[in-house]
């Protein structure tokens, strides 16, 4: 892999590892185009691994709540008293909701670095969930705020992000329409879906390390696409929070659709190959 191919693919992590758009869906479509094996276990290695990039620039953004919600978590620990605190229990739902996708993802490894990188999936799976996330949106009652969070809702949005496992469906995707769908308001259900992204995302770029440093990738490449996908990660978080503030997200269902047609067509008529 080149530089230049690491950049690139460093721009499309940064851009949608946190939009409802699949950045998996995106980044296999990308190292499609630039000739890449995208069933090379490498190839889908490097593209776990740059999500460190886009974890560090969430952390970045969010550090503050974070740090106020492992300062209270660890109080409430030493101290019975402080366990009724919203921060004490929120550490709580993060570690809860983020155990799913931890086992499913180590369990179900080989099928979703292999069939699933197909383009046929990630293309029904763009459109499959765009349908979901429409319902969400107006389905919703979109009436609770972060700090009416449950357990039951982390739990939820937790098992949903299981769901993103299959390229195409977006982990951001899956945790925000399950949170509207518990009656979290957009900015809530987007910032849990970061929350429970982050021990989702380390987990999985640690795990594939070792991969994406061996091979015909590289180290330099894995660098440079993790520094790029933390700048532009830091961007787009930032601005996504901005506009679900007062936008629906059914403009990227719309995108998604139309996303997920052009790759059917271009599957259909042979203009590229599935894998």
């Amino acid at each position: 892999m080149s530089i230049w191919d690491a950049i690139i693919l460093g721009i499309v992590e940064g851009l949608t590892e946190f939009l409802p758009v699949s950045s998996t869906g995106h980044l296999t479509i990308a190292s499609k185009l630039l000739g890449q094996q995208i069933d090379d276990p490498a190839i889908t290695a490097f593209t776990a691994v740059i999500q460190f990039g886009a974890i560090a620039a969430v952390v970045l953004f969010m550090w503050k709540d974070i740090r106020r919600y492992a300062v209270a978590w660890f109080r409430g620990l030493r101290n019975p008293e402080h366990r009724g605190e919203f921060d004490h229990r929120m550490g709580w739902f993060v570690i809860v909701g983020s155990l799913p996708i931890c086992v499913v993802g180590f369990l179900a490894k080989d099928i979703i670095s292999g069939p699933l990188r197909s383009l046929w999936w990630v293309a029904g799976s763009l459109i499959a969930w765009s349908f979901v996330m429409v319902a969400a949106e107006r389905l919703s009652s979109k009436a609770r705020p972060l700090e009416k969070v449950t357990l039951v809702d982390s739990i939820v949005m937790g098992v949903i992000q299981c769901l993103a496992l299959i390229p195409g469906v977006s982990r951001s995707g899956a945790t925000i329409t399950a949170g509207l769908f518990r009656g979290l308001d957009r900015v809530a259900a987007t910032r849990m879906a970061f929350l429970l992204g982050i021990p989702a995302l380390v987990g999985a770029a640690v795990f594939e390390l070792k991969d994406a440093l061996s091979g015909d990738v590289g180290i330099a490449p894995v660098l440079v696409g993790t520094v790029v996908s933390f700048i532009v990660g830091y961007a787009s978080v930032a601005w996504l929070i901005r506009f679900v503030a007062k936008h629906s997200i059914e403009v990227f269902a719309v995108y998604r659709v139309l996303l997920g047609i052009v790759i059917l067509i271009l599957l259909a008529t042979s203009t590229i190959t599935a894998t």
